[in-house]
């Protein structure tokens, strides 16, 4: 086992600081609970989909006992069912969330093994992901806020606190576990990566998920980080090495990682047969199974005698009886709540997550705007966050390049000077990591407000971008991470191509959770802006290249307290031949089309997609009789389809003429001047088409 000379946990001591009856307690009731599912409620097709964790537990439930301190956090995975127990889970709501129940930690929307839970005997239980690594960067986010509220909010509570992040060899593989692994040696977290290495990705063998098949041994030389290597069997060394992990966390606040070595005792999953094991594997899995090592371990240590042994048998099986009878009364969640949750409706607040759920309440602001300054959109966004920054000590700004540059759009230009490095930072590229920790940061307690440079650049992140809007729902309303994701969309105003030029939106659209704003000049930038800042729900905020410092997009300041709901559309041009539905850049190409075309057509700017203000929009319609949407995403699936779709099911009485859509062509965005224009919707074409739409 490797050890510093400078840090060091004596195996006495480590021995005397657990208690080896609630281990053993532990340990059983996991495995029964494993047996009863694989032997009676699978077949009886009460569970259709079951991991087992036989041959894991003694690892977890030692980690889990020794993450107490009120504000640790971990971030699970599927076979992590010890540890949960350990944690505060009852036995109940194991059964239940397999069984699909409404007393499962997620109200039945989401299988049984992908847990969550508020902190019950010291630790958070992060909302786990369904995806393999997903759990690394939200872990490492939850270190580093960690670290932001002890130093920099002085609340002593957390100053001894941990993120963990609990994977199989498999996970190790996965940009999650790198991008959390340069994020915590690079700062210095208290994080732990605890690997659970069976020596098996469902069949695939570890030594394709790493070289030789041991991720602590190709550690070796990574600076700023604690390894440590056990097997994860063995009581005393199992315990040995999780306390010296946790102890150097807590008290050096560096980062560490432990690989310990475990049997997969089951298959992946209920459905695998392990066929692609041989017979002397299989042999040496169950020579190996902690069960049996924890009894003789206890047994030779005389803190259990084996007819004790039988007794503690006999005492869970009558615990976990009685429990499993209790779930089968239980009921499934009602039909109509499948739906709740998806974004904060005010009917629950969230336990976890956000400045909500420690009670502390925004300011509302004003929707009415004052008349200052006209400035740019991106001078707008910069006062925003300036302000925002000097009214929530819990916000934070980062991404790349966004700390000394100001970012590669001068949003955020002079913000670290005045408000700090801790506050204001730049991140190392990877996407991943900077949306995972946002997931971490945002549920304990910040408000994080991450930069991604362009629209095509998130793609990366697009894992924790789908794990993150649906936080709330899969926790049954009881977890959030409210953010606000900032990301420059669409051509520039001089050039574009396919990597800086996505816009997008309709995929984000799809991510349902997610809050989205694409303000079209200055004055609703900021008034959308502080909303989503003061928000309770994940958002992505989307700025317009062509916009950003052009006539186009400026306007008057509106003020330090101006907030403009998400929802609500604007009508900057009434009119009574047609209506135009259009947003970003759009607006400003289908207002000079209008005037061009000297015809009355009302123009309406959506402001925001989701949610899109659908009733201004049919009330126009029914008055003029014809629609045409202009946007600048693609044609075909952009969400003008989405618009179209819902005026043709709820307005189409309503219609003189068919619905009309123009927007960027089917095909990537082209580097030449010549090929944008001909793919992007241009003045002149919005222009013929309202001609042909008006004459119908």
């Amino acid at each position: 086992m490797d050890t510093l000379k400078s840090f060091a946990v004596k195996s006495g001591e480590a021995e005397q600081a657990i208690d080896w009856i609630e281990v053993a307690r532990l340990l059983l009731t996991s495995r029964l609970i494993d047996t009863i599912e694989e032997t009676e409620l699978v077949p009886a097709g009460k569970i259709t989909y079951q991991f087992s964790s036989k041959g894991h537990e003694l690892a977890q439930i030692l980690m889990g006992l020794h993450t107490r301190n009120g504000h640790d956090g971990a971030a699970v995975y599927y076979r992590s069912r010890p540890f949960m127990l350990a944690a505060g889970m009852t036995i109940r709501e194991a059964f239940a969330g397999p069984m699909g129940l409404s007393t499962s930690r997620n109200g039945g929307r989401d299988i049984g093994v992908v847990h969550n839970m508020p902190p019950r005997k010291g630790v958070t239980i992060l909302p786990a992901s369904g995806d393999v690594g997903a759990q690394y960067t939200p872990a490492v986010g939850w270190a580093q806020a960690i670290t932001y509220r002890a130093s920099v909010l002085h609340d002593e509570a957390w100053s001894k606190s941990i993120g963990i992040a609990m994977g199989g060899d498999g996970s190790v593989a996965t940009n999650g576990f790198w991008s959390a692994l340069t994020i915590a040696t690079t700062l210095s977290l208290p994080y732990i990566a605890m690997i659970e290495d069976n020596g098996f990705g469902i069949s695939v063998q570890s030594e394709l998920q790493t070289p030789k098949g041991n991720i602590a041994n190709n550690l070796r030389a990574f600076r700023n980080l604690y390894i440590l290597d056990a097997d994860g069997t063995n009581p005393e060394e199992a315990l040995l090495a999780i306390s010296q992990a946790v102890q150097f966390a807590r008290s050096k606040r560096r980062p560490a990682l432990i690989r310990l070595a475990v049997p997969r005792l089951c298959g992946h999953s209920g459905a695998d047969n392990q066929a692609y094991k041989t017979p002397a594997q299989v042999q040496s899995e169950q020579e190996r199974d902690p069960v049996h090592r924890v009894r003789t371990f206890l047994i030779e240590k005389k803190i259990l005698s084996a007819k004790e042994w039988s007794s503690l048998e006999q005492e869970v099986e009558t615990t976990v009886r009685k429990e499993l009878a209790t779930a089968l009364r239980d009921t499934e969640a009602p039909a109509d709540s499948a739906h709740k949750y998806v974004f904060h409706d005010m009917t629950k607040i969230q336990k976890v997550g956000g400045v909500r759920a420690e009670n502390i309440m925004p300011p509302m602001g004003s929707i009415v705007a004052e008349n200052g300054q006209r400035i740019n959109l991106i001078e707008a966004v910069r006062r925003v966050l300036d302000e925002e920054l000097s009214i929530n000590n819990r916000m934070m700004i980062f991404g790349e390049d966004v700390a000394v540059k100001g970012g590669v759009h001068g949003a955020t230009v002079g913000l670290q000077a005045k408000h700090g490095h801790d506050r204001v930072f730049d991140t190392s590229l990877s996407e991943e990591g900077i949306i995972g920790r946002a997931i971490g940061m945002a549920l304990a307690g910040l408000m994080p407000v991450p930069e991604i440079q362009f629209r095509k650049y998130l793609d990366p992140a697009t894992e924790q971008i789908n794990d993150c809007c649906t936080i709330r729902w899969r926790t049954n309303g009881e977890f959030a991470a409210p953010m606000v994701v900032r990301i420059p969309v669409g051509n520039g105003k001089k050039t574009a191509d396919p990597w800086h030029s996505v816009s997008n939106e309709a995929i984000l659209a799809h991510t349902l959770g997610w809050r989205i704003a694409m303000p079209s000049n200055a004055r609703d930038a900021a008034g959308l802006l502080r909303s989503a800042l003061r928000g309770n729900d994940p958002t992505f905020f989307l700025e317009h290249r062509a916009l950003l410092d052009t006539s186009a997009g400026r306007s008057e300041y509106p003020g330090a307290e101006y907030i403009l709901p998400f929802g609500v559309a604007n009508i900057v041009r009434t009119g009574s031949q047609a209506t135009i539905v259009t947003w970003g850049e759009m607006v400003h190409r289908s207002l000079e089309a209008v005037e061009q075309s000297g015809l009355d057509i009302e123009v309406i700017d959506l402001r925001t997609i989701a949610p899109w203000d659908k009733d201004t929009v049919l009330k126009s319609i029914r008055k003029t009789a014809r629609v045409c949407i202009v946007h600048e995403d693609t044609f075909t699936a952009g969400f003008g389809a989405e618009i179209a779709a819902t005026i043709a099911q709820e307005a189409f009485s309503s219609l003189d003429a068919p619905v009309q859509r123009l927007a960027t062509k089917d095909c990537p965005m082209p580097y030449n001047p010549t090929l944008t224009r001909a793919v992007v919707p241009q003045v002149a074409d919005i222009a013929q088409t309202l001609q042909h739409l008006v004459s119908w």
